[in-house]
């Protein structure tokens, strides 16, 4: 049976993986990180907000006013992630912002060491030596076409995954006892709020009746933000957090493959030798947690 919910996360992540591909096939048609990310989050929110209305008859697990702000703040560092990585991918490869983005499995560390006091194993201290080893093979710094890349776009998408990181700690935190429906619908609203506030202007005077650009906010508000948060919703409460961020760094060789089979760029070897160091850096350091949490909940049940 935990095979069926492997497979939700796992589908997830892939969804996940396949949109900075598709988002840069977006700017060629015209359309702006900020339109795009803006109406990603607010249709996503609306559609939501329709699963929400519909589930929440007779249950007693509904959004408490208590609720709203905390995760409206938790979608604020989303929208901030989504908005930062979809600016990053229109100066610098996809493949290399998905590479930057997911240096968020340290700064998620980091930020649990700061705010909550959880101090990293010395098998996660290993981990992230190795994530940085394997990310500068990876990014192709060492290449010598490397000086063609926009630092501007590098910070933008290491800017994306800090705030990702602080999304993930964020979304731990509150929001335990909601239903996904709701819990998603607040975190997209917040979203899209925070986006809307720091891009207002560009996103008001965007010309939006167009059937190309319906197009590709619906294909990005459903496959790449509702699917995944239900797949999300109902395969990680049934395999456990630890499990589930093994299985969603699916993200990266998928945002890989999908940058070089629809935009064309290609990666050496030593870059692809960087992306597996990388995701084996990952899945052991997500092991270490899953470990020392197991190792702990026994300790408390001695």
């Amino acid at each position: 049976m935990k095979l069926k919910y492997s497979f939700m996360v796992l589908l997830g992540g892939t969804l996940y993986g396949t949109m900075s591909s598709f988002v840069k096939k977006s700017y060629a048609d015209g359309f702006t990180a900020a339109e795009i990310s803006f109406w990603q989050a607010f249709v996503a929110a609306i559609i939501l907000a329709v699963c929400t209305a519909i589930s929440s008859k007779g249950s007693s697990d509904k959004l408490h006013r208590n609720e709203i702000l905390p995760l409206m703040l938790t979608g604020s560092a989303i929208g901030l992630t989504n908005f930062l990585y979809y600016k990053s991918v229109q100066f610098i490869p996809a493949s290399l912002a998905i590479i930057l983005l997911m240096q968020f499995t340290w700064f998620s560390m980091l930020i649990e060491w700061l705010f909550l006091h959880r101090r990293p194993t010395r098998a996660e201290f290993i981990a992230v030596s190795v994530i940085l080893v394997g990310t500068v093979m990876a990014s192709g710094i060492m290449s010598i076409d490397s000086c063609s890349y926009s630092i501007m776009g590098i910070g933008l998408a290491l800017l994306s995954s800090f705030t990702y990181g602080a999304y993930i700690v964020a979304n731990g935190q509150c929001g335990h006892n909601v239903r996904w429906e709701a819990k998603s619908m607040a975190i997209m609203l917040g979203s899209s709020i925070t986006i809307f506030a720091i891009n207002a202007p560009r996103i008001i005077e965007g010309e939006y009746v167009n059937g190309e650009f319906a197009l590709w906010i619906m294909l990005l508000a459903v496959a790449g933000t509702t699917v995944p948060t239900a797949l999300f919703a109902a395969g990680i409460p049934k395999i456990g957090a630890p499990l589930s961020s093994i299985l969603m760094t699916v993200e990266l060789p998928v945002a890989v493959i999908c940058a070089w089979l629809i935009l064309g760029e290609n990666m050496t070897a030593v870059q692809i030798a960087g992306v597996v160091l990388l995701l084996t850096a990952i899945v052991v350091m997500n092991y270490s947690k899953q470990t020392t949490t197991t190792s702990t909940s026994n300790s408390n049940e001695k």
